[in-house]
Order: C-alpha cells, then structure tokens, then sequence
C-alpha cells in the first residue's frame, strides 16, 4: 500500500508539473489569462477541478498499473530463482527481464551449477575417504588375526604333524594296527587342517604387489607357496601389459584362486599360466583335484563367485571348468589395448 500511495503521489505531481508547464507555453505569466480555469464551468466545476480529478484518477491507474507490473515481475523472477535452485534449470521465455539481469541471472545460474558440482564432490570425496579408512581397518585387523594365527595355530599345527610323522615312522611295531590307523588318520587331518590354515591366512593376510609388476608378484607368490605345501606347482609368468588397477584385480584374483585350490582340490598337482595373446592377458589356474559339478550350487563354496566379479569389474571374462575326480580350470581373459600389446601371437601350447 505504501508503494502505491508514493507511486501515485508522484506521479500526480508530475502530470501537474506537465499541465502547468503547458499552460504557462500558452497563456504566459499573466494572471488575466488564466482566470476562465475557474470562471468557465463544465457540469457545475471549473475547469480546473476537472483537470486535477482527471489527472488524480489518471495517476492512480498509472500507479496500480505500474505496481502490479512490478509485483508480477517479483513473482516472475522468485519463480525463475527457485527453479535455478530446485533443478537448474530455467528457460528464457519464463521470465521477461532486460539484458543486464538476464545476464546476471545466468551468472547467478552457473555460480550455483559449480558450487553443486562442487559440493557433490565434496561428498563423494568423503565417502570415498571414509571407505577408504574403513578397508585400511579391516585390512589391518586382518593382518593382525593372521599373524596371531600363524605364530600360535599354525606353528601349533605344524609341531604335531611332526610329532605324528616321527611316531607313525619309529613306532610302527610296538603299536597296535588299529591305533596305526588312527594315527595315521590323525596325521592326515592335521596336514589337511595345515592347509586350510595356509589357504585361510592367504586369505586374511594377502600379499599386496607394492613397487613390484604382476609377474613378479605372482613368482613371488608362487616360490613361497612352494615352500609351505605338499604338491607340486608349475607356472609359466610372461610380462603383460594392464593397468595398475587392472594389475591389482587380477593379482587378487590369483591369491583367491590358489586360496581356493588349497581348501578344496586336494590336488597333488597344479599349473599356473600368465601370457599374453592377440591383445588379451590370458590367467589360467588347472589342478588335479577333486573337481565339482559346475551346475551345483555347491560351486559357490569355492568362492568362484568373487573371482567372476573381480573379472568382470576389470572388463574381462572368466571361465570355469571342473570335472568330478578329474580337477578344476580357471581361466581369466583381460582385453587390452593393441598399443600396449608387444607379445606375439603364437596359440599357447
């Protein structure tokens, strides 16, 4: 209401500062020239009057005019900043404004696009970090079980088997045969335990590949797998060219292979393959293990699950094959691009 009375104040006194302009062009200083304003009457009012009422009802439709204007222009732009917030988006045709604010309105536009981005960034970066943290936890705590494990249950383990391998070999005449069996059962299930031991601290305590390349990573493991299991390993490791994510995935996947062979196969022997072919990093585990059937679910319990994951996160494939008594076959295949590829492509043999 104040907008409007001031408004319409002010421009009355405009329209009258115009009128008298006007007369004073036409009739001059003189005051004889002006006096048929208030002699001469029209409907029983000088003609004064009648000028002022006009130009006071002129004004006050000029001022309502100009204030719904103004009010409907408010609205427009509230509008047009609350979809700028709400979605950022805003078509031209919503909102009729000069140049200048249009270009402040687009200012103001893209200055809340960055900040969003930039706080959205903020966020996922958090998150990121707090998932971060949370791995490196768990990966220590890890890391702490499994040294607790092997200093304790492992060497534990270990000690007996030995005790059990020198009695069932000094003392076989003074023993009964039936308690030969159970020591020689005895013997077996605690060899058995030491490898799922071994396959469960590979699992908790994975060796990581630091500065080291996948090949060598792998020789690595392979030589101190050697070092702590009954069966025979043969491996052949070529230099292939992945990414260090890549690298990472496929070397965690080769722990959870062989992590899985040991718990499950019983094979006394085992191949390990890594080379690179026709622009594809080909991994391939076979042992001579017990195998399963590829249909039953049981599969799920040699945790081949994860490994098709990790594959498929790194966009390769991965093929199982498992005969019953006969072993198992895991074979990863990583595509690569062509200028990384320096191998050639002889068919492996």
């Amino acid at each position: 209401m104040t907008k409007f009375l001031t408004r319409m104040m002010s421009i009355l006194f405009f329209e009258i500062a115009i009128l008298a302009s006007i007369f004073f062009i036409l009739y001059g200083t003189k005051l004889a020239n002006w006096e048929y304003l208030w002699t001469t009457q029209y409907w029983k009012l000088p003609i004064i009057i009648l000028f002022l009422t006009l130009l006071f009802i002129f004004s006050i439709c000029i001022a309502f005019w100009s204030v719904l204007l103004t009010h409907q222009k408010e609205q427009q732009f509230e509008t047009a900043l609350q979809n700028l917030i709400k979605n950022d988006n805003i078509p031209h045709e919503t909102i009729d404004v000069n140049a200048s604010l249009q270009k402040q309105l687009n200012t103001t536009k893209e200055l809340i696009h960055t900040q969003r981005k930039s706080l959205q960034k903020l966020t996922d970066d958090k998150a990121i970090n707090q998932d971060q943290i949370i791995q490196d936890r768990i990966i220590q705590e890890r890391q702490r079980l499994a040294r607790e494990l092997h200093d304790s249950v492992s060497q534990q383990l270990f000690a007996a088997s030995m005790l059990l391998s020198t009695v069932n070999e000094t003392a076989v005449d003074d023993i009964p045969e039936h308690t030969q069996k159970t020591l020689l059962q005895t013997e077996q299930i605690v060899q058995q335990a030491q490898l799922e031991m071994r396959a469960l601290l590979l699992h908790l305590r994975p060796v990581a590949l630091k500065n080291k390349s996948l090949t060598q990573g792998m020789e690595d493991l392979l030589i101190e797998l050697q070092q702590k299991v009954s069966f025979k390993i043969k491996y052949r490791l070529e230099d292939v060219h992945l990414s260090k994510g890549a690298e990472d995935h496929l070397f965690r996947i080769a722990q959870e292979t062989l992590s899985n062979t040991l718990r499950h196969a019983k094979a006394t022997e085992l191949e390990l393959l890594l080379v690179e072919r026709n622009t594809r990093v080909i991994f391939r585990v076979q042992d001579n293990g017990v195998g399963f059937k590829t249909v039953d679910e049981k599969s799920g319990s040699y945790g081949l699950h994860n490994i098709e994951e990790r594959a498929v996160e790194i966009g390769g494939t991965c093929k199982i094959v498992s005969v019953p008594s006969q072993g198992t076959v895991v074979e990863v295949q990583i595509p690569i691009d062509k200028e990384m590829s320096k191998n050639d492509s002889d068919s492996i043999s």
